[in-house]
């Protein structure tokens, strides 16, 4: 658990440190400015972060699983080796779901002007200034995306089920909450990640505004780390 939680919080250290220093550093030297490989960059590093720390936080569901309901094949089925497999599968998958967006995104010709309306470089918002087709293509590169985020999700749905039925059967009631106590957390993160991540990237433009992609941004970029 701590070698899982160490990764996650490396991941949530670097997807945090992509977006807020330069938010802050614009607000300090009261500019909006940030150069197109600035801009590239964020996008990759943020996209990279976010998706490994999914990735990360599924695996962790599966560790948790184990734990609890088959303690005694824990040693076997989470040994080190395992463990190194399963980080390094989730980092490599937010490393290749990044490089596909960055390069899908980067590759639209934008048509809208420059204005990212947002307080870092946000897929979402660099949408809005391509050309229509390029648009249709980004909308199912990110459909496929939140599909495969979906299934995680339910991967960690039907893995918490079976846990906290399992927990439910423990006798002692010190047990169960600490049983709870060390589940509850990362469901209410990857909650979080999911509804304001898809909302992000799948609301309709109609009921878009400024105000509510910035309240949608900090609660899926800033407040998880």
């Amino acid at each position: 658990m701590y070698f899982f939680l160490l990764n996650l919080s490396l991941l949530d250290l670097g997807s945090i440190s992509t977006t807020v220093p330069k938010s802050m550093g614009n607000s300090l030297w009261d500019t909006r400015a940030i150069s197109y490989s600035g801009c590239a960059a964020q996008i990759f590093l943020f996209s990279f972060f976010m998706s490994a720390e999914y990735s990360l936080l599924t695996v962790m569901a599966y560790d948790r699983f184990v734990a609890i309901c088959k303690p005694l094949h824990y040693g076997t089925l989470m040994d080190s080796r395992a463990c190194v497999q399963m980080a390094a599968a989730a980092w490599t998958s937010g490393f290749l779901n990044a490089l596909l967006h960055t390069g899908n995104t980067f590759s639209m010709p934008l048509c809208q002007g420059n204005t990212v309306e947002q307080f870092f470089c946000e897929i979402p918002q660099i949408v809005k200034l391509s050309c229509s087709n390029s648009y249709l293509r980004e909308v199912g590169v990110t459909v496929v995306s939140v599909c495969l985020f979906f299934g995680c999700f339910v991967f960690i749905v039907l893995s918490y089920v079976q846990i906290f039925t399992a927990v439910l059967r423990i006798p002692s009631e010190q047990g169960r909450h600490k049983a709870f106590s060390m589940c509850l957390p990362h469901m209410a993160v990857v909650s979080l990640c999911l509804s304001t991540g898809m909302f992000a990237y799948l609301k309709p433009p109609s009921i878009s505004s400024p105000a509510l992609n910035l309240v949608v941004a900090v609660l899926y970029s800033v407040v998880p780390p």
